[in-house]
């Protein structure tokens, strides 16, 4: 079962591995990932590289993609390219993804969106999925970035408050507390799981608390879309309590809280 750890070295990334990997600004994205990349060749990967700033290094790489030109969305285009790796024989993908942010810039909804496909894509394809991030970017916005993936690199201050990510076929496990800080990510992230599937099936056994601010986003993400469920296994009693006595185990909210 996959479990959230922290990496010293890209050269511990492990099949089905989704790695977070945040730069300063001064760091070169090629030169602290060239050992990951050119490891591809050694270990029978395919290499996807994904940014538009790659030139150097791009000689590791059987293909490099600026997602901006991408005719599709980024998860198809993985999909499609794990599909030609197997057809050519090689092992997995070995995806090493840029991302620059700007001064003072939040991830969007969008970004936290597509790292939930790639921590899917990861998880169930085996594929290793490497995303570095450079620019200028603020302590609650790494971990708005450290929060949808399982694995980071290093020790970065102020771990994020809570983890999302895929256990299984048919879950996806959270961990830490869900308070008014990462609400709004928390919400993010439920929209897009309920956008993919009706139900949506959490599993908590790790998850601390909800504070007010969490629970409110649980429920209204729950409601965002008609005819969807969010079921949360592995409560704790102080989590299962507070949800009832906050009036959220109404018949409106389609969220099934269990033991």
């Amino acid at each position: 079962m996959r479990a959230s750890r922290t990496l010293v070295t890209l050269d511990e990334v492990d099949a089905g591995d989704h790695v977070c990997q945040l730069l300063e600004r001064t760091d070169d994205v090629v030169d602290r990932s060239r050992a990951f990349v050119a490891d591809g060749a050694l270990h029978g990967d395919k290499v996807v590289i994904v940014g538009p700033a790659f030139h150097r290094g791009s000689e590791f790489a059987s293909l490099v993609l600026d997602p901006a030109r991408l005719d599709g969305t980024l998860l198809a285009a993985m999909r499609r390219e794990a599909a030609h790796a197997d057809r050519e024989g090689f092992r997995s993908l070995r995806v090493l993804r840029h991302v620059t942010l700007g001064r003072r810039a939040e991830p969007t909804k969008q970004l936290l969106r597509s790292e939930l496909d790639l921590e899917e894509f990861a998880a169930d394809t085996g594929a290793m999925v490497v995303c570095a991030y450079s620019g200028d970017f603020d302590l609650p916005t790494a971990q708005r970035i450290r929060c949808v993936h399982p694995h980071h690199l290093g020790s970065s201050p102020g771990p994020p408050a809570f983890q999302v990510y895929r256990t299984g076929k048919e879950g996806w496990t959270v961990s830490g507390i869900v308070d008014s800080e990462g609400a709004d990510a928390f919400a993010t992230v439920l929209c897009a799981l309920l956008a993919q599937t009706a139900t949506v099936r959490l599993l908590c056994h790790t998850v601390d608390f909800f504070d007010a601010a969490g629970m409110s986003a649980l429920a209204d993400a729950a409601r965002h879309l008609p005819d969807r469920k969010v079921i949360l296994e592995g409560t704790n009693e102080t989590v299962r309590l507070a949800w009832e006595l906050s009036g959220f185990a109404v018949p409106d909210i389609p969220v099934v809280i269990a033991s």
